[in-house]
């Protein structure tokens, strides 16, 4: 029983597009990479080779690990962290929301619950609007953010970030008799692509498929309605709301991802972490490690399947 997806999956279309986008457009104006203004052909882009762990229970699906096997983190000196101040954003479920009980819930709050028992240490969690964030930090109200924060150049200038914990792919969509099971350029030569104007996927799209018709969205709502009445051939965009997207009622089953998943960091930057102070190593060395440790012992994986039957991945 998954009511996460079941109480949010309406919302997330809106909810997620405002924080993703957020998120992503900074990426995209940081770095507006194209092979072609670098003097370089343009390389087809393929889906990533991604370490995969199974759920524990019978046929779940496939999930992503970002963590490598063979870089086991060593348990760092855990004496001097007595408790752990969490911050986490107000409203972006089903990643930070507010539960039936009033308190933080959430995918995020979920995982930094599992992160302090496995450092066996005192935890708060308190929610605040994401652009409070980083100074709430800042001026010592809080020690660690953990709010879908994307790791970007000019944010790792203000803060340090753990190692990523999930990251937000590029994937395409398309209604359900035209689903292919690999996306290369080759095969939407003059095809029509619909996408958000300004954002990095466009970016991405214009660098990588030259050859596709591009047809810029003012926003999530009008990208999909035109792939529904087959305005468009395929939609391409953040993965996580799309896969929201296609798993409820707003879809009305008409579609489903079409090949896998694109995480070039080019675009859609270096995936999320969790942002501490800057120099406190303690914290982001503890964090690491408990992640790691959570991710080996399966209960990342289960925790991931408990909100996203949909992989995006």
């Amino acid at each position: 029983m998954q009511p996460q997806m079941v109480s949010f999956s309406n919302r997330i279309p809106h909810r997620a597009a405002r924080a993703t986008l957020r998120a992503l457009c900074f990426v995209g104006a940081l770095l507006p990479w194209s092979a072609q203004a670098q003097g370089q052909p343009p390389v087809p882009p393929l889906a990533p080779s991604l370490s995969i762990q199974q759920g524990s229970q019978p046929g779940a699906q496939a999930v992503p690990g970002f963590w490598d096997p063979r870089r086991r983190p060593e348990r760092p000196d855990l004496s001097r962290l007595t408790v752990i101040r969490f911050l986490t954003e107000t409203d972006y479920p089903p990643f930070n929301y507010t539960g039936p009980d009033g308190n933080p819930a959430g995918f995020n709050v979920d995982l930094a619950r599992q992160l302090c028992e496995e450092i066996k240490v005192t935890c708060t969690i308190q929610m605040r609007r994401f652009e409070t964030l980083l100074d709430a930090i800042a001026s010592n109200r809080g020690d660690a953010i953990i709010a879908s924060m994307a790791v970007t150049p000019a944010i790792r200038a203000r803060i340090d970030f753990t190692d990523p914990y999930y990251r937000a792919p590029g994937r395409f969509v398309a209604r359900k008799d035209a689903v292919l099971k690999e996306m290369r350029p080759e095969y939407l030569e003059g095809k029509k692509i619909g996408v958000i104007a300004g954002t990095a996927h466009e970016a991405f799209l214009k660098a990588m498929f030259t050859d596709a018709v591009l047809v810029p969205q003012p926003n999530e709502e009008i990208l999909r309605a035109a792939l529904r009445k087959s305005e468009v051939d395929v939609i391409f965009g953040d993965a996580i709301s799309l896969a929201f997207w296609v798993n409820g009622s707003d879809s009305g089953d008409c579609c489903a991802f079409s090949g896998g998943p694109f995480i070039e960091s080019r675009f859609f930057g270096e995936g999320i972490g969790i942002g501490v102070r800057k120099g406190n190593d303690t914290l982001r060395q503890a964090l690491n490690w408990a992640l790691f440790r959570t991710w080996e012992k399966g209960r990342y994986t289960d925790l991931w399947l408990k909100y996203f039957s949909v992989s995006p991945f």
